[in-house]
């Protein structure tokens, strides 16, 4: 598939996708059906072991939806369309490898709402992270009033979602909507040796283990650590668990291969 709004490039098993569109890489349909084909072919790419994933230019990471194409809605394309949205946000979080939102810039509405669908998110010192359709007389529909309480608490959480104030880069960072802050002229290489932290490790030991952390805020405790015990013994049996035991053993740094 030839992209008309995004890039896309695998380099040393990263791949890095791009939204790349003018007027601050605003969401348009055309934009949700390319990031779910970008984020499927990224899924099904055995040489992709960790997905960045940012915006064009440094003024914006994803500033919202495009209103011109999503304006005067009914009720039922209102639902529709955030469906649409959602879907995407599951598929994001469900591709069996980390994620990374690298935000430079204004990050509102629907791109706060992806960011979050990330495994991880980083962010230059002058990004904007906010939810501001509530002063739009509307709502979040991509899973903003969902995840960000998970994983903000649900007082904060209400304060971003109804105050429709945008906060600072430190601010998400305190609060642990923020994994790190990059300097904003070295926001791709710092972001890309991050993400080597991680490409570096075995697939199916990187999967298990975000599978059970997942799943962690949705099940009871109980049936968490049924879980994480059946995964825990499928990562053993495997050449990287053998690997990885030996390279200790020898003072070395493992060589997984994903078997």
């Amino acid at each position: 598939m030839e992209y008309k709004t995004l890039l896309y490039e695998t380099v040393e098993r990263v791949t890095t996708i791009t939204v790349n569109r003018p007027k601050l890489n605003t969401l348009s349909y055309e934009t949700l059906e390319e990031l779910k084909h970008a984020f499927l072919r990224a899924k099904d790419d055995p040489e992709t072991k960790v997905v960045l994933f940012t915006g064009s230019g440094e003024r914006a990471f994803i500033a919202g939806m495009d209103l011109k194409e999503f304006k005067l809605l009914s009720a039922l394309m209102g639902k529709v369309v955030a469906e649409k949205g959602q879907a995407l946000t599951l598929l994001m979080e469900s591709i069996g490898k980390p994620t990374i939102a690298v935000v430079n810039g204004i990050c509102l509405g629907g791109g706060t709402e992806l960011a979050l669908a990330c495994t991880m998110r980083v962010a230059s010192p002058d990004a904007k992270f906010g939810l501001p359709e509530v002063g739009l007389g509307i709502m979040p529909g991509y899973g903003g009033t969902q995840r960000l309480p998970r994983l903000v608490g649900e007082g904060r959480a209400m304060e971003i979602v109804l105050s429709s104030e945008p906060i600072d880069a430190q601010e998400a960072y305190r609060i642990g909507l923020v994994n790190k802050i990059f300097p904003k002229e070295s926001l791709m290489q710092d972001s890309m040796r991050f993400a080597r932290k991680f490409s570096q490790k075995g697939a199916i030991s990187l999967s298990s283990a975000m599978q059970a952390v997942h799943y962690s805020l949705e099940i009871p405790l109980e049936q968490g650590l049924k879980l994480e015990a059946s995964l825990a013994g499928l990562t053993w049996d495997t050449e990287d668990s053998r690997e990885g035991a030996t390279a200790f053993m020898e003072k070395r740094k493992p060589i997984f291969k994903d078997k």
